[in-house]
């Protein structure tokens, strides 16, 4: 019994040891991305203030862009969305709405308030999408068109539009975001700079709940109250505006929101388009577009434009937010294990080397190793294997840094291109960048392992997201 006793301490000792060791590993990490990503910032927020290189409708060469919209029960948001699409700055655009056999009335809202009409259109033989029965065209927005096909998903719906698009790139956007009406316009920066290169670009995802949305245009920004989507604005700012800017400054972006990305379409193409078995399908497409152009050698670039934005309405419930980060996470699982053969591959340079392995070591085991230290540790200090100290600097490094990194966000949306600038609106982010450390971020380990143990039984609905529709003001 001795033996045993003294067995099981030294596992639990070894295993505290292993999770502070894995913590300092991780945070070391993060600390590097949001140093990167802050010089990364400066440079862009000077680029933009003193030399922009893009003036509106200065350059005879923009690309068409097709705007592809899956939408599946959108009654709520679509016609918003839509409109805001419709008011967008940019040379020649095709907005391509695909209603993925949507059950509420997505069709019908679509139909009534843009006065659609059936057409005539060659369907390619070759898209992988469900049967596509119809496709409309409004006839008072010559740009806009609907296609109406079973369901299939998001990545079949996204298919049926780039198949249908005859546009040399294509924007994904999802049918309850906002987008601001020069976005597109920074967004096709990379595309105008390199144009033999590049591949596909990323904006940023704000969000939208509690702002004044009318007609499609965000007319005012207000921070959501003290709730989960009030958290939610940290977790946005923290990944795109640290995260994805410091995977960008080291040319390792492997991952560009599918709310709003912009991509070549030919290349999106030559991979066969969007995987339908996932259920996270811009991650996806991101990673195996590194791997195709990489394994054929051909020279090209993926990257994160800080300045155009995306708004979109998170949800505000935790069973809602629940199911989407499980979704989140078990598709983050499956598409590492799909393309596992990239991870600490040289033929794949940084990205196999080093972006991916830290990638998977702080986002997908680090909160497994979280949730378990949640419970070892304290219940070892409690049986006397642990002293007091030693959780101190378990809890230190996971929420203490957590609360460092959120504040080190509030400051990269101060300093750039704020859009909450009021005083009151920074010491609100400021304590939701405590708050989600206290309870939210415990939460999301134990999300985390119900994600796996999701993964691990086979799991792969997509589950219902509701929408509550953009609001306005109150008057």
């Amino acid at each position: 019994m001795h033996t045993l006793d003294h067995a099981v301490v030294q596992f639990i000792v070894g295993f505290g040891l292993f999770v502070v060791g894995f913590y300092v590993l991780i945070n070391g990490y993060y600390l590097c991305i949001h140093v990167l990503a802050l010089l990364e910032l400066r440079d862009d927020v000077r680029e933009s203030r003193w030399d922009p290189p893009f003036r509106r409708f200065a350059s005879p060469f923009y690309p068409g862009i097709g705007i592809v919209v899956p939408a599946y029960n959108e009654a709520a948001t679509v016609v918003e969305s839509v409109q805001s699409l419709l008011a967008l700055n940019y040379p020649e655009v095709e907005i391509v709405v695909v209603n993925d056999g949507s059950t509420d009335e997505t069709l019908e809202r679509l139909v009534e308030n843009f006065d659609l009409e059936a057409v005539e259109a060659e369907v390619p033989i070759d898209v992988p999408a469900e049967e596509i029965h119809d496709v409309y065209r409004s006839t008072i927005y010559e740009e806009l068109l609907v296609v109406d096909k079973d369901n299939g998903g998001k990545s079949d719906a996204l298919n049926a539009g780039v198949w249908l698009t005859d546009m040399p790139l294509f924007c994904a956007v999802d049918s309850d975001t906002v987008i601001d009406r020069d976005a597109l316009l920074e967004l096709v920066g990379p595309f105008l700079e390199r144009p033999e290169t590049a591949v596909a670009s990323g904006g940023v995802i704000r969000v939208a709940n509690e702002c004044s949305i009318e007609d499609g245009i965000v007319k005012s920004v207000t921070l959501p109250k003290t709730g989960l989507p009030g958290l939610q604005v940290m977790e946005y700012l923290r990944a795109f505006y640290s995260g994805r800017l410091g995977l960008n400054r080291i040319k390792g972006l492997i991952l560009i929101s599918g709310a709003f990305g912009l991509f070549r379409t030919d290349v999106v193409r030559e991979i066969g388009g969007y995987r339908q078995d996932t259920i996270t399908e811009d991650f996806d497409i991101v990673v195996r577009l590194h791997r195709h152009l990489m394994d054929e050698g051909r020279a090209y670039t993926v990257d994160f434009v800080p300045e155009p934005v995306a708004w979109t309405e998170v949800p505000s419930t935790r069973r809602v937010l629940g199911r989407q980060r499980r979704r989140w996470y078990r598709g983050m699982v499956e598409t590492v294990v799909t393309n596992r053969r990239m991870l600490f591959n040289p033929t794949y340079g940084r990205v196999g080397t080093v972006v991916m392995p830290l990638f998977v070591a702080a986002e997908t085991i680090g909160p497994l190793v979280e949730g378990i230290g949640y419970l070892v540790l304290p219940l070892a200090w409690y049986f006397g294997f642990l002293d007091v100290e030693f959780v101190l600097i378990f809890f230190l490094l996971t929420t203490g840094f957590g609360v460092f990194l959120s504040w080190f966000g509030v400051f990269s949306e101060v300093w750039s291109f704020n859009r909450y600038d009021s005083p009151s609106q920074i010491v609100r982010l400021l304590w939701y960048g405590v708050l989600e450390n206290l309870g939210y971020r415990q939460w999301k380990t134990l999300v985390a392992w119900q994600g796996l143990l999701e993964y691990l039984k086979g799991v792969d609905t997509w589950g219902a997201m509701e929408r509550a529709g953009f609001g306005t003001e109150e008057e």
